[in-house]
């Protein structure tokens, strides 16, 4: 069974990430297009370090060749926004990358991006889904990927230097060369440091790189840039007197961070020192967005800069939809993607660690004394999360009780209530506490925001004995 989730299709290798169910999606994908008017059209493909991505995007490869449509395939592993870059500047109806992102390495997956270079909304993957349905797995046309390529049409390429290139051109290379910083990069096994290393280079930066070889089991560690995966990084940091460490995820779309002084920084905060530094370094105006499990410590900040802050539910293409509606500087998520008004409209994290190399340059703060700064004017808030892996019968359970029963702790204070995506609670004090079900892994994720550690804690504690978990 092919379900998209909030981050494209993504199953577990063999049992139903198989060539079989990627034909379907492929096919699936063929015929929409052409129902909507694309029919022979060029679509870019690409492909992570994952066990069997290069193989599985040439199978992708293949069936669109059957169908009459001309591949353009990165003929190396990728980032991901490599490939919306592509289908952004090269005018393409479509895009499909293979990879699973940060999910642990016996899954993989396909995302797909439509014209822009935007990811797929809930509309599209939904008709995808439908046609998938009607389709004959026996009947799917497809040509040998070495013939289609002779035919011309599949058509190899590498337009890295396009992307590098385009992102050199955003930032303040000149005051990140003045500055010269010495940054740790840590791909985590994934496909970023090319293209990382070459834009910190090219900027006079004094890189160093750790896990940069190819492991389809990354490290044995989860392709995540988090507290706990990164610290080998906190402690290369640290080593070498870095002024700052640098992690993407798998396919190099999420951003992970280590400060000066060898500290995890959350994502909610690089989201909000980034927002800070365009609008008040840089003199942005606009707004900013985020998603519903994201600090609203955005919101005081946007507030304070005289601009606003859009929530919108989990899922990125939620995040840039609402950046196209309101010409937002910044989107982003508690996960670690972010995009930034200009450039791409989906998550980059070597773009974000771009923008965050000149934030040190052109201010010539260390991120702790930014940091310090936002909370001098704003106050600070304290975020907690919490991850429950479960069963699919256990997950049925819990959403009857959730959606259906409307189960609820006895909080005080509540101002409002939102189930529509998960179940999210708003405190009179400012707090809140959200539980909802990932859209990419077999998890219930729960985070709470509040004054203090203890109460944050507290919200997560009361939903962890309310459902027995």
């Amino acid at each position: 069974m092919i379900k998209f989730g909030t981050g494209g299709w993504r199953a577990v290798i063999a049992e139903d990430f198989t060539k079989a169910n990627l034909r379907l999606l492929t096919a699936g994908l063929c015929r929409l297009m052409e129902k909507e008017g694309h029919a022979g059209a060029e679509i870019c493909v690409g492909y992570d370090r994952r066990f069997l991505s290069k193989e599985s995007a040439h199978w992708i490869a293949e069936v669109l060749a059957g169908y009459g449509y001309r591949t353009l395939m990165i003929n190396r592993s990728s980032p991901t926004p490599l490939i919306m870059y592509v289908v952004k500047t090269r005018e393409m109806p479509c895009g499909m990358m293979v990879t699973a992102s940060h999910n642990p390495a016996i899954y993989n997956g396909v995302k797909v991006f439509t014209a822009g270079g935007r990811d797929a909304d809930l509309t599209v993957t939904a008709k995808i889904e439908a046609e998938i349905a009607a389709i004959d797995p026996a009947k799917i046309p497809s040509i040998p990927y070495e013939q289609a390529l002779q035919r011309g049409l599949i058509r190899e390429d590498n337009p890295a230097n396009d992307y590098i290139d385009s992102i050199l051109a955003l930032i303040d290379a000149e005051a990140i060369k003045r500055a010269r910083l010495r940054i740790a990069l840590d791909p985590m096994y994934g496909v970023s440091q090319t293209c990382l290393r070459t834009i910190l280079m090219t900027c006079r930066c004094d890189v160093e790189v750790i896990h940069d070889r190819h492991d389809t089991l990354f490290g044995g560690k989860l392709p995540a840039p988090n507290a706990a995966t990164l610290i080998p990084l906190s402690n290369f940091v640290l080593d070498r007197g870095c002024d700052l460490g640098v992690a993407t995820d798998g396919d190099a779309d999420r951003l992970g961070v280590i400060d000066e002084r060898g500290g995890f920084i959350h994502p909610n905060t690089l989201l909000v020192l980034l927002y800070y530094y365009l609008v008040k370094y840089r003199g942005w105006e606009g707004p900013c967005v985020r998603n519903n499990s994201t600090t609203h410590l955005l919101d005081r900040v946007a507030e304070g800069l005289g601009q606003r802050c859009y929530e919108v539910p989990v899922g990125f293409k939620y995040v840039s939809a609402k950046m196209a509606e309101t010409d937002a500087v910044i989107g982003g998520e508690s996960s670690g993607g972010m995009a930034v008004r200009g450039h791409i409209s989906g998550k980059d994290g070597i773009y974000a660690a771009a923008l965050l190399t000149e934030m040190l340059a052109v201010t010539g703060k260390s991120l702790s004394a930014l940091y310090r700064e936002i909370t001098e004017q704003y106050g600070e808030l304290c975020y907690r999360e919490a991850d429950f892996r479960m069963t699919p019968e256990r997950k049925a359970e819990l959403q009857k009780q959730l959606f259906g029963d409307g189960l609820l702790p006895a909080f005080e204070g509540i101002e409002r209530v939102s189930r529509e995506d998960g179940v999210k609670c708003w405190f009179r004090n400012g707090g809140w506490v959200i539980c909802r079900f990932s859209g990419t892994e077999p998890l219930l994720r729960m985070a709470a925001e509040a004054e203090s550690a203890e109460q944050a804690e507290e919200s997560i504690r009361r939903w962890r004995e309310l459902l027995s978990l």
